[in-house]
């Protein structure tokens, strides 16, 4: 029971605090409850500054992400009315806090963002670790809201992802496109094989016009990567949502290669050589100060002429880090991106071993035979896989380098691709 001149409060609420310091009681401060507008003072020692404070740099990419707004101001950007017309801004009265604004039936309707527990949710029903997530769903869910989320009010002042491919040539012709057969199934949509202007080609195409307008910022950073080990974009098509096309990468996924050929037909010589493909790919995006976030043999694809690629770099920032952490692909992620979502390229790195793991196994699964809650259990406490049959102990000191707990000291791209370069010839000198 809060005393005179408190504000009332339960665990877990949203406050704002409004003064440094209050001078009449110590150690105490002036707030204001978020959700019923009361204000009083309140411990400090009973407060805990809220992760959320901290915008996602990613939503700056949004175009529907209009910044520090007020209500009034929102209501002005969304007129005319139009039914699943949308935005989200930051609550000028509650800095930190999030509203979703929507037009159905002439009205605009104003959405508080729910936090709790580092998640997000309109409807204390369907909770999501970040906002790009929840605006995915409500656009194919209409959920609690008065409407689906179906046009993004785009901010002024920004030149939207269309017209910059556009003047820069990366939005290609769509007469010029024949799409062939399903040859997979991304996590977005369909993946065909096609062709473009006479070359063979691979087109992934994303139907939902959110997950696609964030898909298309993120696709003009691929258009500044150019490396022989990453997955070449061709350009983009906008028509019933987004068609990236890409080089076509006609020997599939390296898992599926090493499995359906074996040790066998795959010599020690050519596993070395897809790890140093894979690493000379990563150094790459390193030395752009990019992540991938989803490092894994499922997302190395091989040539005609037997060369491993990074796909998906562009698109993996992007990507949906799940409502639900057992989504995350849990047996690639380094501790710390799992637990505080930290990703970097030392979690990169981490990654990276894994798949330094499933080359040299020739494709097989990670951790075999522990689940999901074991294998994070037994990281936490230390755990790391033993060597794969076979596997050079070399080339297995170099997999445990990258399984540092500490992310400080697990090795560089850099340093990884001269310990492989290394490893590589003595394999030729004892050829």
């Amino acid at each position: 029971t809060p005393k005179a001149g408190e504000v009332a409060y339960h665990k877990g609420d949203v406050l704002t605090r409004l003064t440094k310091v209050c001078f009449q009681r110590k150690g105490e401060y002036r707030a204001r409850h978020n959700t019923t507008g009361e204000e009083g003072l309140i411990s400090g020692s009973n407060l805990r500054e809220r992760e959320a404070l901290r915008i996602d740099p990613k939503l700056s990419l949004m175009p529907w992400f209009h910044g520090k707004i007020s209500g009034p101001q929102a209501v002005g950007k969304l007129k005319p009315t139009e039914d699943g017309l949308f935005l989200v801004r930051e609550s000028v009265r509650h800095p930190g806090d999030f509203v979703l604004c929507v037009c159905f039936s002439e009205k605009v309707f104003h959405y508080r963002v729910i936090f709790r527990d580092n998640k997000l949710s309109i409807d204390s029903k369907q909770f999501f670790y970040n906002l790009i997530d929840m605006i995915e769903f409500h656009s194919r869910n209409q959920g609690a809201l008065a409407t689906l989320l179906l046009k993004p009010k785009k901010k002024e002042g920004t030149k939207s992802a269309e017209t910059k491919l556009l003047k820069s040539g990366w939005l290609l012709d769509l007469s010029m496109l024949t799409l062939g057969e399903v040859i997979g199934e991304g996590e977005f949509g369909a993946v065909f094989e096609g062709e473009y202007a006479g070359q063979r080609v691979a087109v992934k195409n994303i139907k939902c016009d959110v997950t696609a307008q964030a898909f298309l910022e993120e696709t003009s950073v691929m258009t500044n990567l150019h490396h022989k080990n990453l997955v070449r974009l061709l350009g983009v098509i906008l028509h019933n949502g987004l068609h990236i096309v890409t080089e076509l990468m006609t020997k599939g996924n390296l898992v599926n290669f090493l499995r359906s050929r074996g040790r066998f037909a795959v010599s020690a010589t050519q596993l070395l050589r897809f790890a140093l493909d894979v690493c000379e790919g990563m150094e790459h995006l390193e030395s752009k100060k990019l992540l991938h976030r989803d490092l894994a043999g499922r997302n190395i694809l091989v040539s005609e002429d037997t060369v491993a690629k990074v796909s998906d770099f562009g698109l993996a920032k992007v990507s949906s880090t799940a409502t639900d952490n057992s989504k995350l692909p849990i047996k690639w992620t380094a501790p710390e991106a799992l637990k505080k979502k930290k990703f970097s390229a030392q979690s990169d790195v981490w990654s990276y071993g894994v798949l330094l793991w499933e080359i040299f196994s020739y494709g097989r699964q990670p951790y075999p035979k522990m689940s999901l809650s074991e294998v994070r259990e037994l990281v936490d406490q230390g755990y790391r896989m033993e060597p794969p049959d076979g596997c050079p102990p070399d080339v297995y000191s170099i997999m445990s380098s990258c399984w540092e707990t500490e992310p400080k000291r697990r090795p560089s791209f850099l340093k990884l691709r001269e310990r492989l370069e290394k490893e590589l010839g003595k394999q030729h000198a004892a050829a």
